[in-house]
């Protein structure tokens, strides 16, 4: 007797799809615990919406953050879940790191910012100079920095200073910062910003960094509220280790703000191809 393809189906037992259903629900579930695991604990993709951090980096960059060379503390996981007590593994960041945290009062808010007196060290800024531990770091005029103008990344002068613009040799115009390098003790050295001479952040009272805490600026140093400032007037103040999320890495994507989600060929035309694959390394 032949069989019509409706009596094969009810001939079928049920438990025959289920070994299909579980071994599906496996494959979901192991990929949801290694992206965890990646996130958490290995490396997190974050993006620049800032210019405090210019000329290192800019607005429109996106980064990878390497998650262990800190340890481990709730900030180190998605929605701060587990909710771990302390940190674990916790190591101190070097100074020059570039650092991406949550500071007090502000744990849901992602700051990037770079480590420059670890605990022990005083730090004090007079005209705009750091002074660490007694002796004023190693400061030298770099010129004017230009950065390109775009959608995202307009010419931002704190009050006090006068826009610098010039054509862009490829097109587009630029606006120049007056930069220096500085160089903290043991080699680490990097471009800084600085404005004007006569913003808040120019002069900071000798404070010592107490035990388990970090002080933070911004290399845009006239456009930066980091622990020269209290969080009671949008600062970071000294930043626990415990709020630390991980370490700045290496670009890999930058865009100039031009681009449109519906319009994918618009993720080109804004990409800035010359900044990707650069490492915030020392």
């Amino acid at each position: 007797m032949n069989e019509t393809p409706a009596t094969l189906a009810a001939a079928t037992p049920p438990s025959a799809a289920k070994p299909k259903e579980k071994g599906g629900l496996r494959s979901l579930l192991m990929f949801v615990i290694a992206a965890w695991v990646l996130r958490s604990l290995i490396v997190a993709p974050f993006s620049i919406p800032s210019g405090s951090m210019l000329p290192t980096m800019a607005i429109g960059d996106y980064l990878f953050v390497q998650k262990w060379p800190y340890g481990f503390s709730k900030y180190s996981f998605p929605f701060q879940l587990p909710a771990i007590s302390g940190r674990w593994f916790a190591h101190y960041p070097q100074r020059g790191d570039i650092v991406v945290f949550r500071p007090p009062g502000q744990e849901n808010v992602d700051f990037v910012k770079r480590a420059i007196g670890l605990p022990g060290d005083t730090i004090e800024v007079r005209g705009g100079a750091v002074i660490l531990n007694g002796k004023p770091l190693a400061r030298q005029s770099a010129g004017m920095v230009a950065i390109a103008i775009s959608p995202n990344s307009p010419c931002r002068v704190v009050p006090g200073a006068v826009p610098v613009t010039r054509p862009h040799p490829g097109g587009g115009v630029d606006c120049l910062y007056p930069a220096f390098r500085e160089t903290l003790p043991g080699g680490p050295t990097y471009l800084t910003l600085d404005q004007v001479d006569t913003s808040p952040g120019d002069e900071f009272a000798a404070t010592t960094v107490p035990a388990g805490h970090v002080f933070m600026m911004g290399d845009n140093r006239d456009d930066s509220l980091d622990s020269r400032f209290s969080p009671y007037i949008g600062g970071v103040g000294l930043v626990p280790i415990d709020h630390l999320v991980g370490r700045a890495s290496r670009r890999f994507w930058s865009t100039d703000g031009g681009a449109n989600w519906i319009k994918p060929w618009t993720w080109f035309t804004a990409l800035r191809a010359t900044r990707i694959g650069g490492s915030y390394a020392l």
